[in-house]
């Protein structure tokens, strides 16, 4: 059952054999993660590259304020990780914390690379991950560099408009680069 959502995943960039869909399987494991939760907290190593079944999550770094900066959100069919820690086993520059309930799927360093081994289809499936992601990446610092704050909250409405009745305006704030207040006037001066 928890699998259902990650295979369809991959299934809509690789196709997969019964016997393929057994090994995957048993490479990862499941998690339920509560609302407040910390997947991965900074200084961590990022153990699990960790594909979300079910909910929300949100990874972020702190300033030397204290401040949360978002860095990305998380919801049904995304992977989540501070990849860096992750593949280089180092402590982690990222917390990673649940909005919402989650069901996840885990998937370690050492599964990761023995799946990648043993089912060659998922090579081609996480280099597809990858490109979307980085090309998402460059995007998003093309926008924070060079939006307006208008034209921020513009796309991520547009964008994302489901996903923003799920995320709670301090945090769409943050992730946008903005103020609450930056936020809010905005909002209130498109409705």
């Amino acid at each position: 059952m928890h699998y259902e959502n990650l295979f369809k995943h991959i299934e809509q960039k690789v196709q997969l054999t019964s016997t393929e869909r057994e090994q995957i399987a048993s490479f990862f494991r499941f998690k339920k993660l509560r609302k407040r939760q910390f997947l991965l907290q900074e200084e961590e190593v990022c153990k699990d590259f960790t594909f979300i079944s079910q909910g929300l999550l949100k990874s972020y770094s702190l300033d030397e304020r204290g401040n949360e900066n978002i860095n990305l959100f998380g919801w049904e069919g995304w992977w989540i990780a501070d990849f860096q820690s992750f593949l280089f086993q180092t402590p982690a520059t990222l917390a990673i914390e649940a909005i919402e309930d989650c069901e996840l799927l885990l998937l370690s360093r050492v599964n990761y690379d023995q799946m990648l081994d043993e089912v060659p289809v998922m090579e081609r499936y996480f280099r597809l991950v990858y490109e979307k992601s980085l090309a998402t990446k460059d995007q998003r610092l093309v926008y924070a560099q060079t939006y307006s704050a208008e034209e921020k909250y513009l796309h991520l409405m547009e964008t994302y408009p489901e996903l923003v009745k799920r995320i709670p305006q301090s945090l769409l704030a943050s992730f946008l680069g903005l103020t609450p207040e930056t936020f809010s006037r905005i909002k209130h001066k498109k409705k």
